[in-house]
């Protein structure tokens, strides 16, 4: 069936008359909804209510050592629960409502409900924490809201009580366990490198006995303990100077030839040579020979032998300098000989050593770290701090008679509604003037007021002389059953007086109405079903007389 479109103020303008049409099933669907909220109200138990506050995180902060220590370690922190995040918080929370902290709680609950006589054999940890807690955040806050609500009033406080002291005996228990895991988990691995430094040393230690590399004779047992502070590479190098250092006094020496004076200085500058006599012998002849030259010539027999006698200690001295500078450079070159190695040994025992003080110096570390933790295990934090007392509050705060009461009412005008529509929509009569100019062939002529059919002399003496004039017969079709014959007469009468000259035919056959000239079709609203109106469009359709239109018996304001 075509329908007509219609805007948004009709559609709720119809919405409107439907519900006011089926009041009496709205106003009795609500009162019966606010009838059995009132009884609900009356027969649920009172629900009681009980809060406290508690701020999740602590004012204390680790001691200085303890808090580089965790910021240079992330793995111990993260063994102590120390290491943050953006979820700690929500993690926190998470935990304290698992039955690892509030299992006890529940379990004192579920006890006191069946010495009370209560059946708990179907209790689960999950609902009662789903219907009788309210854990959250304040937000952006580290403050906790606890609420916890039960049916017996006694109850809640040493509920609440007990799950205060749960979480506070949480806020110390895991940094106990946490710090003790560490101590542990140190004390495991100093064990470890305290075994593994010691044969570390060992190892370097036997290594130089065997390769000559220290002084220690390795047949005490103190000897193994001992680090070796020999440097062989130190003794190697500075014997090669030494005997490239000799080598280029010997040059020096050797390029002086016979020249008294140079070789006597050379001499002068080895301690070992200085010391001795011969130089003072020199000098004193050096004296003399001034004294000789100055009284006498270089031919005098005094000056001759006087300078015969320098000649031969000097003679002497440079013996002493070669034999001293050669005797010197031999024990270089021992020292040096003795500190050369096969190619390895001594980047092996590098290895070693430096293995040995690797292994020292991570038990050094961790010794101190066990000694920071053990401090810091020793210093009692304060628990969570309660910002509030666990509370019970003055009144239930269930039920709520008028929040029930007017729940109730508006659930039941929802479905008293819902159940006016479904009920206008099935009983298929049709109201909306839209859908019956849709269904009924012909455009609205007129609409008549009802309730006063006097109003309808003007728009009938305007109807013929418009439509229906120079119509000798007009025939006036009532849609299905109009309930009213009186209106319908009245209507008849009035049409007849305005058209004197034509003969007005009230009548519901089709085929006496087919010999009028002119049809009229009477509607009003709700008179007629829609497969009334199908059948009513067919019919006319069959007679093959179009009608000029028809009216719409209706009041103004429906």
């Amino acid at each position: 069936m075509p329908t007509a479109p219609a805007d948004d103020e009709i559609d709720l303008r119809q919405l409107a008359a439907a519900l006011q049409r089926r009041w009496r099933l709205i106003a009795a669907t609500a009162g019966g909804t606010l009838l059995l909220s009132a009884l609900a109200t009356l027969l649920q138990k009172p629900v009681w209510e009980g809060e406290f506050q508690i701020v999740l995180r602590s004012k204390e902060s680790p001691t200085s050592g303890a808090q580089a220590l965790l910021q240079s370690n992330p793995g111990l922190a993260g063994l102590i629960g120390a290491k943050g995040g953006e979820n700690q918080l929500e993690t926190e929370v998470k935990i304290l409502e698992s039955p690892s902290v509030l299992k006890p709680v529940f379990d004192f609950v579920k006890a006191q409900k069946q010495r009370d006589g209560e059946d708990v054999s179907l209790w689960r940890y999950s609902d009662w924490i789903k219907d009788s807690l309210k854990i959250e955040l304040e937000e952006g806050t580290s403050v906790l809201n606890l609420a916890y609500r039960d049916t017996d009033q006694g109850l809640i406080l040493p509920a609440i009580k007990r799950i205060s002291e749960a979480y506070q005996a949480y806020s110390g228990r895991d940094r106990e366990r946490g710090i003790s895991q560490a101590i542990e988990y140190l004390d495991r691995q100093i064990g470890i490198f305290k075994d593994k430094s010691i044969r570390s040393l060992r190892a370097a230690q036997q290594f130089a006995i065997e390769q000559d590399l220290t002084a220690l004779t390795g047949e005490g047992e103190a000897d193994l303990e001992i680090r070796n502070n020999l440097n062989i590479e130190a003794n190697r190098v500075q014997a090669a100077n030494q005997i490239r250092n000799i080598d280029e006094q010997l040059k020096q020496l050797r390029a002086l030839g016979r020249d008294p004076v140079g070789v006597m200085f050379r001499g002068l500058v080895i301690p070992e040579l200085a010391s001795k006599g011969i130089y003072q012998s020199l000098e004193d002849m050096d004296t003399q020979l001034a004294v000789l030259r100055s009284k006498f010539t270089d031919s005098d027999d005094s000056v001759r032998r006087l300078r015969l006698r320098q000649r031969l200690l000097i003679e002497v001295l440079k013996r002493q300098t070669f034999g001293y500078l050669a005797a010197k450079r031999s024990d270089a070159e021992a020292r040096l000989a003795a500190a050369e190695r096969p190619k390895g040994v001594l980047i092996r025992y590098r290895e070693l050593l430096r293995e040995s003080a690797r292994d020292e110096a991570t038990l050094t570390r961790l010794e101190s770290e066990r000694q920071v933790l053990a401090l810091e295990h020793a210093r009692k934090q304060d628990p969570w701090e309660l910002i509030s007392t666990p509370t019970l509050l003055d009144r239930p705060v269930s039920p709520r008679p008028a929040r029930n009461w007017a729940l109730g009412l508006l659930a039941g005008l929802v479905i008293g509604s819902g159940a006016a529509l479904v009920a206008e929509r099935r009983s298929g009569r049709v109201f909306a003037t839209d859908e019956l100019q849709a269904a009924l062939p012909g455009p609205l002529l007129a609409r008549l007021d009802d309730a006063a059919p006097e109003s309808w002399a003007a728009t009938l003496a305007l109807l013929a002389l418009g439509p229906l004039a120079g119509a000798s017969t007009v025939a006036l079709i009532p849609l299905a059953s109009q309930g009213e014959p009186e209106l319908a007469q009245a209507l008849q009468q009035a049409l007849q007086q305005l058209t004197p000259g034509a003969q007005v035919l009230g009548t519901s056959d089709l085929v006496a109405a087919a010999a009028c000239q002119a049809q009229l079709l009477v509607a009003r609203p709700g008179a007629s079903t829609r497969p009334q109106l199908d059948a009513l469009r067919q019919q006319l359709q069959l007679q093959g007389k179009p009608a000029l239109g028809w009216l719409l018996l209706q009041s103004p304001d429906a």
